[in-house]
């Protein structure tokens, strides 16, 4: 996976400024559409468009409604009865939020990560995906106020949206990723809210098969199976634009946790990273693939040369895919200001993590996602 961002620090005050403003409203909207701007504004700061983000988010705020109103308070005795309870999403941050006022952060994630991964597929996945972008931010700046509160909502919206899979069969074994996502059953009545389609899962194929060697080898397969993802979006994304972007950003917040987690956990990382991506691609995915025939126009020679030097200018481990880039006429920062133009909240972050795979298949996906969703402006 490359890293190919322009701006990873904030120092503009951007991003939390933009989080607290985020901060006043509550995680869904319209009774279960996700609040997705903390990740927006993330990818967007992030990826150098910082003098973006207030504009975007004065669009966006309009759809975005109030916290509800606390029911009673969540405790280390009484969480249990908690979890999975959306009326309890204000009582769930105000726990969280005290948790991280008065512990590191990190110990707060190690403890509880293990706790809400069995409902990774709470709210769409969005829980684990606004998890994914704070930490982000928290293990690659400065470590402010509104970012650690940023965690909080993340975690609180999770546990209050917590929603196990039901019990899967482990059907035959693939010899990697991208074989397990074509193996995937697609549910028979692909009708209906994610919770039916979810009720209606029998069974994933085995993968990764054996247990991983170790956190690396687990931490490798996750990243194995966000590359497979994002590059299966561009042939098979047409099926639900928006929903089958989570079968790639979903395991990739999981693989943007690991650094700040014990690595005892990333086995277990790993498998509900499977999970989530293959019950989204069962539940959204397509019976046929759409080849994938239109490109992005070619880059102009100057466009061209930029790419071709920023290959060279990268590093070793990273000079191949950016390279491929270059040679289908594309940098990953000019696949990226395509996305932040079009401005849709699902379109951005899929082209955030096609820029953390990097290559020029990833590249074409996120293109394809431009294509297939709706401009927000």
């Amino acid at each position: 996976m490359t890293d190919t961002q322009r701006n990873p620090t904030d120092t503009s005050g951007t991003l939390d400024e933009a989080l607290e403003r985020i901060h006043l409203s509550g995680p869904e909207r319209d009774g279960w559409l996700s609040n997705h701007a903390p990740m927006a504004i993330e990818a967007l700061v992030r990826h150098g468009h910082a003098r973006v983000a207030h504009r975007w988010l004065d669009t966006y705020r309009p759809k975005l409604e109030d916290m509800p109103g606390s029911v009673a308070p969540v405790t280390a005795l009484n969480w249990q009865e908690a979890l999975g309870d959306i009326s309890r999403v204000a009582d769930w941050t105000a726990f969280f939020e005290r948790e991280t006022a008065d512990r590191p952060w990190r110990t707060v994630l190690a403890e509880w990560w293990p706790r809400l991964l069995p409902g990774i597929a709470a709210g769409a996945t969005h829980g684990v995906i606004r998890v994914g972008h704070a930490v982000r931010t928290l293990l690659e700046g400065e470590e402010t106020a509104p970012r650690v509160r940023e965690l909080a909502h993340a975690l609180g919206y999770w546990a209050a949206r917590h929603q196990p899979l039901p019990a899967l069969e482990r059907l035959a074994p693939a010899p990697d990723a991208a074989a397990a996502l074509d193996r995937v059953p697609l549910i028979a009545d692909q009708d209906g809210g994610i919770r039916s389609r979810f009720e209606q899962l029998t069974g994933f194929p085995d993968w990764p098969g054996r247990a991983p060697s170790g956190p690396e080898a687990a931490r490798a397969a996750i990243e194995e199976l966000v590359r497979a993802a994002t590059h299966r979006y561009a042939t098979h994304g047409h099926a639900d634009p928006i929903m089958l972007v989570h079968a790639a950003t979903a395991p990739n917040a999981v693989l943007r946790t690991l650094p700040a987690l014990p690595g005892t956990l990333w086995t277990p990382s790993l498998h509900a990273a499977w999970a989530a991506s293959a019950a989204v691609t069962s539940a959204y995915g397509p019976r046929e693939a759409q080849p994938v025939t239109d490109h992005p126009p070619t880059a102009q020679p100057a466009q061209a040369a930029q790419a071709a030097q920023a290959a060279q200018a990268t590093p070793a481990a990273q000079a191949a895919p950016v390279a491929q880039a270059a040679s289908a006429g594309q940098h990953p920062q000019e696949v990226f200001e395509r996305a932040a133009a079009h401005g849709d909240d699902h379109t951005i972050k899929f082209a955030d993590t096609a820029l953390d795979v990097g290559d020029a298949a990833a590249l074409v996906a996120a293109g394809r996602a431009i294509e297939l969703n709706t401009p927000a402006w």
